[in-house]
């Protein structure tokens, strides 16, 4: 590296020379295609920002001006540049760098940005804030893209753009996996010609000439810029979308022109009153692999960069990815039932969604980085009488919980919500980890909610939500392989609302729900070679839950575990006290192990399932806890509270 190695921060770009730049630009990518062979994490989105990333921090005073990424997929160039350099070999790793942008991390990360379409949002309350503190000289920029213009958040933030006064540029990073702009030699023209400092001054001078004189108040400047826009719609025979919302529109530009990027940024960053500039960039720009398949290699794993050739695990009597038996599960089901359909927000590879979309094209729907669609879709479907299997990632679901109450529970619709990477999913940290759901999904009326113990369960559940259940139905579990290599059972419809006993026991009760009772086996199997006899429960709902198997327990065990891989307050471990109170069972005492009221950080599911004490060892030690307390002694107390 050249000129890389010596760059600590934004400033070290400033007194170089745009050729220097475009060298910078070459070495960062190949940096970032190096790092990222050897550590996995998200590939495309960040090779195709590479310039973009240079040019911003070139022409901009970060981090006093604002750059708000969306979704930090984008930003590993932004890392690497302002400071973090030699620590991004960390990215993803326990105690290392997040994968997406962090201002615990970097002043440089203004806003924290794991889920998409936020950036237009946050920047207008930096910008408006601005605005409000008079201080005019700060900047601020969104840099959208991605996907991210499919989510109604960033309309909702386009929509409000004009109702404040603001100076703020947007940025769409536009690499066809979001809005797709035919460019020609007109579009050409007017971005030369709308971009230039003559042509802006003039503009500048006639409409503050027309103030002066009071020819014109800014509601009428809003009807003038309507007409310019109308006038330029007519030129180009093209509608505007942005223009609609009186923001002025920029490009399509090349967003791998470093030279051109610069001129234009220079050209409209001081600017008053809101803007768009847009650009289009290649996803996976410069790695010939991934440009020609940008889905496979936004996160490929690791990869050989010489060859492009991805590097994975033998599969050979490995178990299935619980996303796959959910995919080849449904197929299945779909063949037998003409009813069921499939929805995706934007995720049919991660959740295999893409095994329905082959078999049934027109039964299955992707429809973009758009959850809270996704649920009132399925939900005026099912009202007419289809058999919706709606898959979200349950972080992302987070996004959708008004649709979920108002639009599938109230109308007690047939919905079946299936919750990919439920519990801790690794790498990519606290935005993105499932751990909330038990807790937020139990309050709400007529909804089902179970968990499967393994593939079998899952295939189990999803049958029981098709032939025995009228309403909606939750299914939440992990990310990542399963549990037994013979997967494909006859699935069977299940009992709703009934647990079952894995194992008798006759000290302590241990009660799991979901796929996590494979590591509370685990445990209660090494508490048995010293001694302590556990009885193992899998309760398989959480709602409703099972109370015949409750007052059973009860009735038999002073002290209960319950194991969850989720939040401790208000899941699984809530349920069983709220039942031992209301039914008089207040002597008996329950010990949660779950995961505590905090974030999680990124790191190896295994590692943050350790952290988190939800592992085999943090098991056993509250069984081997539990066992000393019930162990006779002339003075003990309960000490143990999870």
């Amino acid at each position: 590296m050249k000129y890389l190695q010596n760059i600590n921060s934004p400033d070290d770009l400033k007194g170089l020379t745009i050729e220097q730049l475009e060298t910078v630009s070459a070495e960062l990518r190949e940096y970032i295609i190096e790092q990222l062979s050897n550590n996995p994490g998200h590939f495309g989105s960040s090779l195709g920002t590479v310039e973009l990333t240079v040019a911003l921090h070139y022409l901009y005073n970060t981090p006093y001006d604002r750059l708000v990424w969306d979704v930090g997929h984008q930003a590993y160039g932004h890392k690497i540049l302002t400071g973090r350099r030699d620590r991004f070999p960390t990215n993803r790793k326990l105690g290392g760098l997040s994968g997406f942008t962090n201002p615990e991390e970097s002043d440089y990360d203004t806003f924290a940005a794991g889920h998409a379409s936020t950036s237009i949002s946050a920047a207008l309350g930096m910008a408006v804030s601005a605005s409000l503190n008079n201080e005019n000289e700060r900047r601020i920029v969104a840099i959208i893209g991605d996907g991210s213009m499919t989510g109604g958040l960033a309309y909702e933030g386009l929509n409000n753009v004009c109702s404040h006064p603001n100076n703020l540029l947007i940025i769409l990073n536009d690499n066809n996996m979001s809005i797709d702009n035919n460019v020609g030699a007109m579009q050409d023209y007017l971005v030369k010609l709308t971009t230039s400092h003559k042509y802006n001054r003039m503009r500048n001078h006639i409409y503050q000439g027309f103030k002066k004189r009071k020819l014109i108040t800014e509601k009428e400047k809003n009807l003038v810029l309507r007409f310019n826009n109308s006038v330029k719609s007519l030129i180009t025979k093209e509608q505007n979308l942005f223009e609609g919302f009186n923001i002025r529109y920029f490009g399509p530009v090349d967003g791998h022109d470093l030279p051109g990027l610069i001129r234009i940024l220079r050209n409209i960053k001081d600017m008053e009153g809101p803007k768009l500039l847009h650009i289009k960039t290649i996803k996976g720009k410069g790695y010939k692999p991934a440009e020609k398949a940008a889905t496979i290699w936004h996160a490929p794993g690791l990869f050989n960069k010489e060859t492009g050739e991805r590097i994975v695990k033998d599969k050979k009597n490995q178990p299935q990815l619980y996303q796959d038996v959910f995919g080849h599960t449904l197929v299945e089901m779909a063949e037998k039932d003409e009813r069921i359909v499939g929805i995706t927000p934007a995720m049919p590879t991660g959740c295999s969604m893409t095994y329905m979309m082959q078999r049934f094209p027109n039964r299955a729907f992707d429809v973009g980085i758009a959850e809270a669609h996704a649920v009132t879709f399925s939900a005026g479907m099912a009202k007419e009488g289809l058999i919706p299997f709606c898959n979200i990632y349950s972080s992302f679901m987070q996004r959708a919980y008004d649709q979920v109450i108002h639009d599938v529970a109230l109308q007690k619709l047939k919905v079946i919500f299936c919750l990919d990477r439920a519990g801790l999913v690794g790498p990519d940290g606290p935005t993105h980890h499932g751990v909330f759901d038990l807790a937020y999904m139990r309050p709400i009326p007529n909804l089902v909610i179970s968990a499967p113990y393994n593939e079998h369960e899952l295939r189990n559940l999803m049958h029981t939500a098709v032939h025995g259940n009228d309403g909606p139905f939750v299914i939440r579990y992990p990310r990542g392989q399963g549990e037994i290599p013979e997967w494909q059972n006859k699935p069977r419809v299940l009992p709703i609302g009934k647990g079952r006993k894995l194992k008798d026991g006759n000290q302590i009760a241990l009660l799991s729900l979901g796929t996590i009772g494979n590591n509370a086996a685990k445990a209660i199997a090494k508490a048995e070679e010293a001694n302590i006899s556990v009885a193992h429960y899998d309760m398989v709902f959480l709602k409703p839950i099972d109370e015949e198997l409750l007052k059973e327990v009860a009735d038999q065990f002073k002290c209960i575990i319950t194991v969850e891989e989720g939040i401790a307050k208000g899941g699984l471990g809530s349920a069983v006290l709220e039942f031992l109170a209301e039914n008089g069972y207040r002597d008996r005492h329950v010990f949660r192990v779950a995961i505590d009221d905090q974030f999680v950080t990124h790191g190896s599911i295994q590692e943050l399932h350790e952290i988190t004490g939800i592992d085999e060892k943090g098991i056993l030690k509250t069984i081997e806890q539990v066992h000393e307390i019930i162990q006779p002694h002339p003075v003990k107390s309960i000490e143990l509270i999870r």
